[in-house]
């Protein structure tokens, strides 16, 4: 294993102190490093609360800031955070308004931050995400997986939430924002976990996991290596026919690396997924490309596909300013 790092004990505190003091005019960090949040905050606004396990980098922490995020809990690598970290975290953000908890659909997860829910003498609410159709269970959920969608989610509800809405509307427009949303990727490569040592799964060179998901779990299938064309293809083919039933063709799509692919890649698939999206005449008029909701080293890629109506659209173009994501400032 050869990784940039001191000792596996210390590579999440150390990664969150170079985090906070590289990003210090947008977060700060708790108390015992159990949350970062946002350095101001706006008082009657909801407290927008996510987290998970680290290595997804820049989700989540990356996207705590205006237009996003109020706070983010980081678990160790791959583990979720605890319900203590969600109470603080919503104590620390909650300024009147009461708090929304946006989780991806692990059963780490959503266990913690049901139990942090109950522990909060506050106003709490939650989302769950769940886009990613290649299976309905895997080794960590019930029901399908919260992957690269989740950033969308958290985007469009961060812009409703600077505007004052309550926390009953950001809820029912993050859980409609879910339901126009779904994601599946690809898996050249395995990742290693510091505290591992080992590839969290073994591939053959010639051999790609369709389907795989952010922690490494097994897809759909494993096939041989095929070209972009063929693998974007059947990507695209097992999204659009889940879509639920159509009102609008307008959508917004993220190409979203796992954290070893390069930039040239990745922009290769998003011209694929463009092509291939307009033959089932879904217009992109949003896009995303980069590596958001990544997989420590992991090479390739997911797909999202938004069902975007104007006021999705909307909010997704309203400012944002954060660590990960920022434009319109």
């Amino acid at each position: 294993m050869k990784k940039l790092i001191n000792t596996t004990a210390e590579i999440l505190n150390e990664s969150l102190d170079g985090f906070a003091a590289a990003h210090a005019d947008i977060v700060r960090l708790g108390p015992e490093r159990k949350y970062v949040c946002r350095k101001t905050l706006r008082a009657g606004k909801v407290g927008l609360l996510s987290g998970g396990g680290s290595g997804h980098e820049p989700l989540h922490a990356g996207f705590v800031g205006v237009g996003m995020l109020d706070a983010a809990c980081p678990g160790q690598v791959f583990t979720a955070p605890t319900p203590d970290q969600m109470v603080a975290a919503a104590q620390a953000v909650d300024t009147g308004a009461g708090c929304l908890f946006i989780v991806k659909n692990y059963e780490g997860d959503i266990m913690n931050f049901e139990m942090a829910a109950e522990m909060c003498d506050r106003n709490v609410a939650t989302i769950v995400t769940n886009d990613d159709v290649a299976v309905e269970n895997s080794l960590y959920t019930t029901g399908r997986r919260g992957v690269a969608g989740t950033l969308i989610v958290e985007k469009i509800v961060g812009a409703a939430a600077e505007t004052l809405r309550p926390i009953a509307d950001l809820k029912a427009l993050g859980e409609n924002v879910n339901r126009q949303t779904r994601s599946m990727g690809v898996a050249l490569t395995s990742c290693t976990v510091p505290a591992a040592g080992t590839p969290t799964f073994q591939i053959e060179p010639d051999q790609i996991e369709m389907g795989v998901g952010i922690h490494g779990e097994p897809g759909r299938r494993r096939v041989a290596l095929r070209p972009a064309r063929e693998i974007v293809d059947e990507l695209i083919t097992a999204i659009v026919g889940d879509l639920p039933d159509r009102k609008r063709d307008e959508i917004i799509l993220l190409i979203n690396g796992f954290g070893g692919t390069p930039a040239m890649e990745l922009y290769l698939v998003y011209d694929n997924a463009r092509s291939l999206l307009a033959k089932h005449g879904l217009q992109v008029t949003r896009s995303l490309v980069g590596n958001y909701v990544t997989s420590l080293e992991m090479a390739g890629c997911s797909i999202t596909v938004c069902l975007a109506d104007a006021e999705m659209l909307r909010l997704w173009d309203a400012p944002v300013h954060t660590a990960g994501l920022r434009w319109g400032m």
